[in-house]
């Protein structure tokens, strides 16, 4: 899954916001629209919280399992669970399932939801890995690096002309994630 990317901390993932903020701002194929991107001032994030990064050991699952995620608007998306991985977060034990996209030029995907969806966040889950995207911190050694700082809304939040997968029941996390961004 990649060598060792962007080193951990604060200052880092300020640079990821702002760049960001940037293609929502200037990138011809944002979400926004010319009038929004017009009076844009940023995107909206939790605080910064080292104890939300992980290395994670990715465990492979007997049987890569064809999924087919649904989306926001029409479509959906086909995946291959690839792998699972166990995080220790708000006190409790929980698992993300590691998807495989099958189309475009492939890449590990890993949707989640928590009980901030539908309040402080999207109601259908935030996007923690999508290396297909280039949203992926690599790993160190054998981890895999699972940031949920860097945790983001998929496009369909911003506009109406984005279907973007939604978070499998699998991957909804029993805890609150207040990381990332958020509405």
């Amino acid at each position: 899954m990649g060598g060792r990317r962007g080193g951990p901390g604060e200052t880092t993932w300020e640079g990821w916001r702002d760049a960001r903020d940037e293609l929502f701002r200037r990138h011809h194929q944002s979400a926004f629209d010319e009038a929004t991107r017009a009076g844009f001032v940023g995107l909206r994030y939790f605080d910064y919280d080292p104890a939300l990064r992980f290395e994670v050991d990715v465990h492979s699952t007997e049987e890569e399992e064809r999924t087919i995620i649904g989306h926001s608007g029409s479509g959906e998306t086909i995946f291959r669970r690839v792998g699972q991985a166990e995080i220790k977060i708000g006190g409790m034990v929980t698992s993300l399932s590691f998807y495989w996209l099958e189309g475009y030029g492939g890449g590990v995907f890993v949707p989640f939801g928590d009980l901030t969806n539908g309040h402080e966040t999207y109601g259908g889950g935030r996007y923690v890995l999508d290396s297909a995207k280039g949203a992926d911190l690599g790993s160190h050694g054998e981890k895999v690096i699972v940031d949920f700082n860097y945790a983001y809304h998929p496009s369909c939040v911003y506009s109406e002309k984005w279907s973007c997968p939604l978070t499998p029941a699998e991957n909804r996390l029993p805890v609150a994630v207040r990381a990332g961004e958020r509405l």
